[in-house]
Order: structure tokens, then sequence, then C-alpha cells
């Protein structure tokens, strides 16, 4: 209730966000949609780059951090092995994931929890899941499906889960990568298979509230909530459908099949007007029309060929009725709805480099767009019905993994108080992204 609570304050509390600026306590943000609403931000990036506030050592992991009440979270996996290898290929590895607290305006840690794990998945290189924080607490999922709960100040572990011990599963191929929500008093997360598909627990104690569907796989996509047919409803997908469910009890309010190659469904489905839009490996795709008048969707077309975006890395991004997003080939495109049809398409912020599952993390402040591309650069742009227009970019890390064939990093930043905070597999560092200077 508190994280929804400061999610509901966020346009209200407009001017005053000019003055103190704004925490990222979240995957995607404080809304949940990827849109940075701080102002008194850079036009250009100064010569020689931002300031860099801080860099504190880290191990590897695709997570992002999360920035709340002067902190920073974020997991990381500590090991020996070799974690460079095959993009579809299970290996085992034994090492430790670590859930470390820094401090938000020097990177010292504040706090740490480390724990044993066994990885048996591909792209071993650490955890997937951004951190939530919600008040005084903080919920982390690890790639093998290790869910806790801590006391954001101390660290103390309130309640834990192994998701694959409770709802006799294991992991998928990529590992647990669907970013949990708290929804009132509630957590909810993609759990299992068999078992259950989508669990809900209590955020104060972890006692489970209700459980819904099961699925060949559990997919990578997070719930996502959305308000249709006169009721809020969360949304989950999997390898094989698409579900809402009634996020008190769980009971699903509608359905419709999907069918994903290698079990890969990873974006969150995109709403535009009265539709929502879902696309995933092998040029997949599905768009639904959502019912006015009570909870139910009709399919509007379902794989149509050459139309869409089939997003494996990036959250795609609605806005001016199109959805902008990274293809599975590497390419920036944007996809008129409810059509389908490419408007435009091209490298974007990655020019002439080997486009395979090319990755930049879209964020929306005011009328541009910062994108943080797989090269280490964040990047300003603008993107329109007439195409990407860039203005600026500068370095600010280097990639420190590969993925097919080429060096990338692979992980979403945190958009907070007029800085950027973002890792690779060996450093987090600091950004300033204010026209005035941040402290120290």
């Amino acid at each position: 209730m508190r994280l929804l609570l400061v999610c509901l304050l966020i346009i209200p509390a407009a001017v005053t966000a000019s003055a103190r600026g704004d925490d990222w306590p979240q995957w995607m943000g404080p809304g949940r949609d990827n849109v940075w609403r701080e102002d008194g931000l850079l036009e250009r990036f100064p010569e020689g780059g931002p300031k860099v506030l801080w860099r504190t050592p880290i191990s590897g992991g695709y997570s992002g951090p999360a920035v709340a009440d002067g902190r920073v979270f974020v997991t990381d996996y500590v090991t020996t092995a070799d974690v460079r290898q095959a993009n579809f290929e299970r290996k085992e590895s034994t090492g430790s994931e670590r859930v470390l607290c820094l401090d938000e305006a020097s990177g010292r840690v504040l706090w740490k929890h480390e724990y044993p794990v066994t990885y048996t998945i591909a792209y071993p290189a650490g955890p997937r899941c951004t951190p939530t924080v919600d008040g005084d607490r903080v919920y982390t999922l690890g790639a093998e499906g290790n869910l806790f709960c801590f006391e954001a100040a101390s660290g103390k572990i309130l309640w834990s889960r192994d998701l694959k011990k409770d709802y006799a599963t294991k992991a998928a191929l990529w590992g647990w990568a669907s970013h949990p929500l708290v929804d009132g008093d509630r957590l909810v997360c993609v759990a299992g298979t068999a078992v259950a598909h989508s669990v809900a627990f209590e955020t104060l104690t972890g006692k489970e509230v209700w459980r819904a569907g099961t699925a060949p796989e559990q997919g990578y996509s997070p719930p996502t909530p959305i308000e249709a047919g006169g009721r809020r409803q969360i949304v989950f997908t999997k390898p094989d459908g698409i579900y809402a469910v009634e996020p008190e009890t769980g009971k699903i309010l509608w359905e419709a099949a999907y069918g994903a190659d290698n079990g890969s469904i990873i974006m969150s489905p995109v709403r535009v007007g009265e539709y929502l839009y879902l696309g995933g490996y092998k040029e997949k795709n599905l768009l639904l029309k959502l019912q006015a008048d009570a909870p139910g969707v009709e399919t509007v077309w379902r794989n149509k060929p050459k139309h869409g975006v089939s997003a494996i890395n990036v959250q795609p991004f609605a806005a001016d009725g199109l959805i902008y997003g990274f293809h599975e080939k590497g390419d920036l495109r944007a996809v008129a709805i409810p059509s389908g049809e490419i408007v435009w398409k091209g490298p974007g912020p990655l020019g002439s480099r080997p486009q395979g599952s090319g990755t930049a993390f879209i964020v929306r402040q005011a009328d541009r767009y910062w994108m943080f591309a797989e090269t280490g650069d964040l990047v300003i742009a603008r993107l329109s019905a007439e195409g990407y227009e860039e203005i600026d970019r500068a370095h600010l890390l280097e990639p420190t993994n590969t993925a097919f064939g080429r060096e990338v990093v692979w992980c979403q930043p945190a958009f907070a108080n007029r800085s950027v905070v973002v890792r690779n597999d060996k450093e987090i560092i600091r950004v300033s992204l204010a026209k005035e200077p941040v402290g120290q």
C-alpha cells in the first residue's frame, strides 16, 4: 500500500518533485511505466562527459538498481565459474548471490546479505530482478527463485521463500526474471509451473494469499496491473498464454492463448488505449482488445507476419498511439496500433553494431528519451512518428559480458534524484545528470 500511495502522489507532487527529486524504487520507476518525472536535467552532456559521483565494486548480474530513501539496492552473483557461455546452454555453477544496500550519496556499502546458490541456467552472470522497495521494506528475487523480504534500513530478514521448493518447479532456461509487484498489502510474483504460475504473498509475513494458473515454464514477463472493464486487474503472460486475475483473490478473469518459442515470453503486455499488445521470440505477436463493460478480451490478430515488435531484452514504450521498441533482430522500430504496421525502423542508438537482440533500455522524460545502450553509452534522443533523432551520448561503463559474439552490458538503470545509477559485472556507478551540480 505504501508503494501504491507513492505512485498516486507523483502527479500532484510535481512542483515539490522539482525541488526534492524523485526516487526509483522498483523496476521501471515509481509508476512502473519507465517515465522519469524530474526536471532540472542536462540538455546535453558536458565536454568530457557527465560527472561520476561514485564507483563501487560489484560482481555479476543483469539486475537493475532500486533507489529509495537515500539508499541504493542491487543484487549480484559471486562465483569463480566461467559465466560467459552459450545463450541457450544450461550449465551448473556454484557461488553466492548477494543483496547489497549502498549509501546513495557516497556509494558506501551499508549492509549486505549473502547466500549460497547453485545456478542451473543459461546466461549465468547473476540475478535478473530489480529489488522492489516498499516503505521500510525491500524485496529481492534471485535467479534460482530465492525470494526475500528485508528491513530496508538494517538488512534484517523479515521473511523468505524458496519458490523452486515451495512450488515444486525448476528455474526457466534464463532463470527467474519477472520483477515482483507490490499491490496493496500483497507481493505478487511469477512462481512456478504445474503447482502455480502466479502467487500473491502477504507483504508483512510472506504468507500465501492466493495462487493462480499453471504453465509449461514460468516465462520472464513481470505482472502488469491495469484497469479495464470497470475493474482493476493484474495481467500475467506465460509461454502458452496470457491471463488476468482479480488482485484480491487471484480469480482468473480472462485468458487468451499464446505460443512462445523456447519458453521465451519476456516483455510485459503494452497497453495502447483499448488494446493490449504482446510480442516475443521468432516474431510472435498478439493484439487483444479489452472489453469496455466487463473484464475480458477478444483477439484482434495473432502472429501477423512483418508486423509488430518482438521484444527480447527491452520493455517497449507506448506513446502517441505508437509502440517504440527493439525488435529481436536488434532494430529500433515504431509500430502503429491497432494495425501493427511498422511506421519506421532503424539501428537507433546501436549504429552499425551486430544487431541480434540489440539492447538499449528506454525511459521517457518530458519530450525526450534516455536510452542506456549495451555499449555502455547513455543516449539522449527524441522518438516520434517521423523517426529517431539523437541529441547526444556519453560513455558511462565498459561492457563486461558477451552475447551473440559481441561485448555487452545488459542492465536497466535507475534514474533518481537527477542522477543515473547503473552497473556492469564489475562496478556500480552514480552519475549526475543535473543542470546544477549534485552534492556528493
